[in-house]
């Protein structure tokens, strides 16, 4: 009776996750928690091992990841990764076997995902751009916001795996879509952590007691998600990489040049983005992206 009942079960998609990096690992890791098979490919052995120990299997390459998936999930810096991942000889598209669904949660621009989608579509493979915010942590508590661009059907076969994932998944539009929100996204956050970041340099510069400023500041109407997380940061200087300077000035290049091939004006993203890319070059990329408070001491005459 049991076994009659065990095989009518609906088995669970066979997974294949490239890029196992500061938000990649964990991701997978509460793939392996909610039960699904995950083998894994990678750069560095360190992080294979880990899939390993966590359940999954380490692949030697691309093409043996995708080979028997029926979905590649794909978290990469950049699009030239997730060009390089993608195509040629070794890569996803002329391995992964027709019907599969990639699904790539890098932070990219909106054209490379649409170009990835229409390349796939030709070897048979669905695609969905699903970008996500929240970081470390939210990657590693299962919290994290998916944005998702591509096909209804592709969306809601995809879901069941997104919600081990994150908790606000949403299909905000056709291919690229994703993208799209994301870039907004990292609009808001950046010029957030530019707002906080500020204000905690004026606090400490006037004496006020930080730590308790931060409390009331956080539970009105200047509370915010950013505050929420990256208060300890601020109030220690803790700029251990949850989201890297480097990948935020990616991700400002993105906003800027999309929002001028549609017309809309960003000055304050602008000024914003030039502030992250000067906090590159004096050192600082691969801080977190807290470390903008760096960058608002040096102006404030403050050694760092």
């Amino acid at each position: 009776m049991s076994t009659l009942a065990d095989s009518s079960r609906p088995t669970r998609p066979a997974v294949a996750w490239i890029g196992l990096g500061i938000m990649g690992s964990p991701m997978s890791e509460n793939l392996l928690k909610a039960g699904y098979q995950v083998t894994g490919f990678t750069l560095e052995q360190d992080k294979l091992d880990r899939l390993a120990a966590a359940g999954g299997t380490a692949a030697s390459s691309i093409a043996d990841a995708v080979r028997d998936a029926d979905v590649v999930i794909t978290m990469v810096p950049a699009s030239p990764q997730v060009e390089a991942i993608s195509y040629g000889p070794e890569g996803i598209l002329e391995n992964a076997k027709p019907g599969a669904l990639l699904i790539d949660m890098s932070s990219i621009t909106p054209q490379t995902s649409v170009a990835l989608a229409k390349a796939a579509a030709d070897k048979g493979i669905r695609v969905l751009d699903a970008p996500v915010s929240g970081g470390e942590a939210g990657a590693i508590e299962a919290v994290l916001s998916i944005m998702v661009g591509g096909e209804k059907a592709d969306f809601e076969t995809a879901k069941p795996i997104l919600e081990a994932l994150g908790k606000t998944i949403v299909l905000c539009g056709p291919h690229g879509s994703g993208q799209t929100v994301k870039a907004a996204n990292q609009l808001i956050v950046a010029v957030n952590i530019q707002a906080c970041a500020e204000a905690v340099v004026f606090l400490e510069k006037s004496g006020v007691d930080l730590a308790a400023a931060l409390d009331v500041l956080n539970g009105g109407l200047a509370g915010s998600t950013v505050l929420t997380r990256k208060k300890d940061n601020f109030l220690n200087r803790d700029f251990k990489p949850g989201f890297r300077i480097d990948l935020h000035h990616k991700d400002m290049g993105i906003v800027t040049d999309a929002a001028r091939n549609v017309g809309a004006a960003l000055p304050v993203g602008a000024v914003v983005a030039q502030l992250v890319a000067s906090l590159r070059a004096q050192g600082d990329g691969g801080l977190d992206h807290s470390a903008l408070l760096r960058a608002v001491e040096r102006l404030s005459g403050r050694e760092v």
